[in-house]
């Protein structure tokens, strides 16, 4: 057995810097790295280039990279819940590209399985599809779309084991598998780290094969990015 585990999240994020290309994980503030997030933070590296679903909240998440102006390009899908964001894009501070959801998720899965590229309908015919390569199947045409190439990638799993056997629980399971095994380093953080044994394998989303680094996460806020409660009769 190949033991994946590190021993602290300075370990864990050994080797990135300036100038790479991350992906993290996460819908909204849902399954979100938040350990790996707050140490890059501390690492204060520059001109990163962040592939995610989501640019987080003005003050978590992602937010806190971009208050630090240590992002130099967002590629996402859903950036609508931070203000700072909103004002490096309009001034021009950030560069930014805004892709379909289905597509994201997509060029993830493509280059976690190989594929140098995806042919989807998504954006065909709009600003999304300029300069890029169509192609008819069917009667019904496609863009062509390129895997994403990424330096790391950011992952937050409910519990794992040493070997980097991962199980997300609920809407935790959104990007993060997609990334898994999709950058050339692929850094989880769990709640739980088990022994190898421990965890039913029919239970298991991600198998370690996709995993180079695991360790267990010393804290979570777990923050709601809308809390939605239902009116009291």
């Amino acid at each position: 057995m190949i033991n994946k585990k590190v021993a602290n999240i300075s370990e864990a994020l050994k080797g990135v810097s300036d100038n790479m290309t991350f992906m993290f994980g996460g819908f909204g503030l849902s399954g979100i790295p938040e350990n790996a997030i707050a140490q890059l933070v501390k690492l204060n590296i520059k001109g990163l280039t962040c592939i995610s679903n989501n640019a987080g909240v003005d003050d978590f998440g992602l937010g806190l990279l971009l208050q630090q102006k240590q992002v130099k390009k967002m590629i996402s899908s859903y950036v609508g819940e931070n203000d700072e964001f909103e004002r490096q894009m309009l001034s021009g501070e950030l560069d930014v590209e805004l892709i379909p959801q289905g597509t994201l998720a997509e060029r993830c899965r493509a280059a976690q399985s190989g594929f140098p590229a995806i042919y989807t309908p998504a954006g065909y015919g709009t600003e999304v599809a300029e300069g890029k390569e169509t192609r008819e199947f069917d009667g019904k045409m496609y863009v062509l779309e390129h895997a994403f190439k990424a330096d790391f990638a950011f992952i937050k799993a409910w519990k794992g084991d040493a070997a980097g056997n991962l199980i997300f629980k609920g809407t935790a399971r959104n990007f993060n598998p997609n990334m898994c095994g999709a950058a050339k380093v692929t850094v989880v953080e769990v709640e739980e780290l088990v022994p190898v044994g421990t965890l039913d394998p029919n239970q298991i989303h991600i198998p370690g094969i996709f995993v180079q680094r695991i360790f267990q996460g010393e804290t979570y806020e777990k923050r709601i990015e809308q809390l939605t409660i239902r009116q009291r009769a």
